[in-house]
């Protein structure tokens, strides 16, 4: 399989697990205990690993919210909590759900070598909220681990992505729309753009791009490395589906 093809492949799967303790009953419920909803913790503890910076900042680095909505959030959730503990506080959440759901599943050890062979091969240049979390301390148990460099892995296609579709000539909300129909108003949008072929036809570009981009740190591994990382996001995916 070539790099551009195994990144594609162990995208599609970890998109899912490096999303699954954002909105988690248990991230939300912790939410609460720090004083805040679980929009204002997602968006403060997702955007913590950069530090207590301007909202534009964050909007920049998680690329297809509205700017507005972005500040309002994390400017009165920064107010109740500072933003580089809602980060470790909301990794702790994905920890706790890598224990709960992840310690029956064989090869984890591999999947978190073969991960953080990506993650060491790749240069962070341009890819502020991936460079934000390939920075954070590791746990050292094996599913805690795998659940964090899930997350990790799933930011560096995400900022990639992000870079790939403005240099497609896409705007964020057009990729957005495209990607998530139902979704355009609750990321903040009031309007949804009109989209033709052309943009869509830009965004399987994009994909591509986001492929070639990300490419780099999975060319290194050896065949063993890659289907013991493929392998790892598959069986965590299957864990949370309860397969």
């Amino acid at each position: 399989m070539k790099p551009e093809e195994l990144a594609a492949a162990v995208g599609a799967p970890l998109n899912t697990v490096g999303g699954a303790y954002y909105f988690h009953p248990d991230s939300v419920a912790r939410s609460k205990e720090l004083g805040l909803d679980g929009f204002r913790f997602y968006v403060l503890g997702r955007g913590g690993v950069l530090g207590d910076v301007e909202a534009p900042v964050v909007q920049s680095a998680f690329g297809w919210f509205n700017g507005g909505l972005i500040a309002k959030m994390w400017n009165s959730a920064r107010e109740t909590l500072d933003p580089r503990q809602a980060a470790r506080e909301l990794l702790a959440c994905g920890h706790a759900i890598g224990r709960a759901e992840f310690s029956d599943i064989d090869g984890l050890d591999a999947f978190n070598e073969a991960a953080e062979a990506v993650i060491a091969a790749t240069d962070p240049a341009g890819l502020a909220l991936y460079a934000g979390y390939a920075a954070e301390p590791l746990p050292d148990d094996a599913p805690a681990r795998a659940m964090q460099l899930a997350i990790t892995l799933r930011e560096l296609r995400g900022s990639a992505h992000i870079a790939a579709v403005i240099a497609s000539g896409l705007s964020p909300v057009e990729a957005h729309a495209i990607k998530r129909p139902d979704m355009v108003a609750q990321f903040g949008w009031e309007e949804e753009p009109v989209l033709e072929d052309r943009h869509r036809h830009s965004l399987a570009g994009a994909e591509d791009l986001t492929n070639k981009i990300t490419a780099h740190g999975f060319a290194g591994l050896s065949e063993t490395q890659a289907d013991a990382l493929l392998a790892g996001a598959n069986a965590m995916l299957a864990a949370l589906q309860g397969d």
